[in-house]
């Protein structure tokens, strides 16, 4: 079952937290942590967890970090050209670590919906009706993540072209 809330005011507040958190462990291996992810976007439908990216110098540098003190645990099956970690909270998934090298970061689809759907709220909506649907229908896991690719990819081909880049597929960001 796929669990959304309607947007909440503290999510920025949770990300900022939690960024001020991974600083001090992460140090100098990353230059910038951003949030990503549904719950950046205001009035956006989300699953509640919190999608962090960060921008690393070096992703070996990275790994040679312990984040389970901050209870993230390294997810080894994650996407490929990344470390992904997830932290669990009480048996419920809170936040995804996704920490990219420096060398994809300008390009990162993931930053550009966000900011897309933050300027464009009518494809918000668009987007929060089709997860609305998929979560009443009981699509859950990578079938609802994948019965969202088709909107996902247009909107981020949206984003991308707005910036004069062409479109990527969304599974390899």
């Amino acid at each position: 079952m796929t669990v959304l809330a309607e947007y909440q005011e503290c999510w920025p507040e949770e990300f900022l937290a939690m960024a001020d958190r991974l600083r001090p462990v992460l140090g100098d291996t990353v230059t910038e942590i951003e949030h990503i992810g549904s719950t950046a976007v205001p009035g956006l439908l989300a699953k509640p967890v919190i999608d962090i990216a960060a921008r690393a110098v070096s992703l070996d540098e990275v790994a040679g970090r312990d984040l389970s003190g901050l209870g993230f645990e390294y997810q080894p099956d994650g996407p490929p050209g990344r470390r992904t970690y997830t932290r669990v909270v009480d048996g419920v998934l809170t936040h995804n670590l996704h920490v990219f090298p420096s060398e994809v970061w300008d390009g990162l689809n993931q930053r550009m919906l966000r900011d897309y759907l933050r300027e464009t709220p009518e494809a918000v909506a668009e987007y929060a009706a089709l997860k609305r649907g998929l979560a009443a229908d009981g699509v859950s896991g990578f079938d609802y993540t994948k019965a969202k690719t088709e909107v996902v990819q247009r909107l981020t081909d949206a984003a991308r072209a707005r910036l004069g880049l062409p479109s990527v597929p969304v599974w390899e960001s």
